[in-house]
């Protein structure tokens, strides 16, 4: 089962498409496995609409090219720039519209159950999800962009909560 992982923004977008692995095992459970990952970032000399259609086409060339069945991406928190949440929810429509056109399914996470599935510990801060995603998923060590991490902790998630 592949699940492709996104950390939704308009300015950086989170990528990850993680399978479990059947041959190598963490902690007496099968791992799941890094098969690409990227944070993919638009200009903010472009135009909003400009930067959706980008966007758009990149979740596209990352699903035709590694065909992952499932899109796990967070689901929006609101925070004191309602200008950005707006915008930030546009470009989840712009991701979960080339999923759904792909026919994958789609789960959403919330940022405690991404915690929660990373550390086991719903409240974890930002320095202890991307210590223990980077043991999970045995991620590079030279991976250092937080929204590409946070989609592969965001895939994680999805293996964690969903039945194969």
């Amino acid at each position: 089962m592949r699940i492709l992982g996104i950390d939704p923004g308009f300015e950086r977008l989170g990528v990850a498409v993680m399978e479990k692995s059947s041959s190598a095992k963490s902690y007496g459970r099968t791992q799941e496995k890094v098969i690409f990952s990227e944070c993919f970032k638009t200009s903010n000399k472009l135009d909003f609409a400009e930067r959706l259609i980008l966007l758009g086409e990149e979740v596209a060339r990352v699903i035709k090219k590694y065909k992952p069945e499932v899109l796990s991406i967070e689901t929006l928190f609101l925070n004191t720039n309602q200008k950005t949440a707006m915008r930030v929810s546009e470009a989840r429509g712009v991701v979960i519209y080339e999923a759904k056109r792909a026919g994958m399914q789609i789960f959403e996470a919330t940022p405690p159950q991404i915690k929660m599935a990373t550390t086991g510990y719903g409240r974890a801060d930002k320095s202890q999800i991307i210590k223990m995603v980077k043991i999970l998923a045995n991620v590079d060590k030279n991976k250092t962009s937080d929204d590409e991490l946070d989609a592969i902790a965001i895939a994680i998630t999805a293996f964690a909560h969903l039945r194969f």
